[in-house]
């Protein structure tokens, strides 16, 4: 039995030998929580599994993003773990890192093309934006006017969401959307337009938004207008301060996106492909459901982004 702690010992090395290398993350803009976290996830998985991250972003750049992708082939790295800028106008950066032998895997926000990526690791949007929007109706008693705030045009994410939203609340005769604006994912934005709509739409009794940044930025308009007392606001991502949101009673809800489920999976999909050869997952398109938090249960987040039992 003396001998097995040595042999134990080598094991360890030898399986963190297998795994030593570099792993690249490119997030989209990591001044919004929801992609620092994803970054921040990611990054801890694959020191874990003893790669060394390195951790970059495009801010929704297609041209910043393929420079980070070319820095990638370039320091040869063993994998990609890539939110894309676009979902066609990255796809040319994925050929060049699948032409030069290095295997990506999406997260957050899909390619329009099938085949390229290894796997491609999303959140379900259409049912966490139908989850979100019953929940939005049942504080808004069904009935009024309200605005809508999307996200960039470039995710599929930000039509995916409204599409979901519409699904919904088309069903509803006593509800009217008086006006709609593209805040880009932006807190600042948010404000700015609905601070203009609000202006033009003094009436409205309800905000649905694509993302918590244009939700919580809704928040900030309809305070400086004495209006948040009567205005519903829901929001979709879970961050920290949304969370906080709907603790106040500012937020009606948010809809949890499990970001660090999904960019843990993807680090350690990245280390079997590397290991294998192969995929781990049959399916190359990966949906993870996203969870509701309202008052009720906003206390089980136990983390950033992570729902406690």
């Amino acid at each position: 039995m003396l001998g097995a702690a040595p042999l134990l010992a080598f094991g360890l090395i030898a399986s963190a030998a297998l795994a030593e290398g570099r792993i690249s993350i490119i997030v989209n803009d990591p001044e919004n929580p929801y992609w620092a976290a994803e970054g921040e996830v990611a990054k801890a998985t694959a020191a874990e599994l003893g790669y060394r991250a390195i951790v970059s972003a495009h801010g929704g750049d297609t041209t910043v993003e393929t420079a980070h992708v070319d820095s990638a082939i370039a320091a040869n790295v063993n994998a990609i773990i890539l939110d894309p800028a676009d979902a066609s106008g990255t796809i040319a950066a994925v050929e060049r890192a699948v032409a030069a032998g290095v295997p990506v895997f999406v997260v957050n926000s899909g390619l329009a093309r099938k085949g390229l990526a290894v796997a491609q690791l999303l959140s379900n949007n259409a049912q966490g934006a139908e989850m979100g929007a019953q929940r939005w109706l049942r504080s808004m008693g069904e009935k009024g006017s309200y605005l809508e705030l999307l996200g960039a045009a470039s995710d599929p994410n930000a039509s995916i969401r409204s599409d979901g939203y519409a699904a919904v609340l088309g069903q509803y005769e006593g509800l009217t959307r008086a006006g709609m604006a593209t805040a880009n994912w932006n807190r600042t934005q948010g404000y700015e337009r609905t601070r203009g709509l609000i202006a033009e739409h003094p009436d409205i009794t309800g905000i649905i938004a694509g993302n918590d940044e244009m939700a919580l930025g809704a928040i900030a308009a309809l305070k400086e207008a004495g209006l948040l007392d009567r205005v519903t606001v829901g929001g979709f991502d879970g961050s920290p301060d949304a969370v906080a949101a709907v603790q106040s009673g500012e937020l009606a809800y948010t809809v949890l996106q499990p970001v660090a489920v999904f960019a843990e999976d993807a680090v350690h999909q990245a280390d079997h492909y590397i290991r294998t050869g192969t995929p781990r997952e049959p399916q190359e398109v990966q949906l993870f459901d996203c969870l509701l938090i309202d008052r009720a249960n906003a206390a089980k987040i136990s983390a950033p982004f992570v729902m406690g039992q």
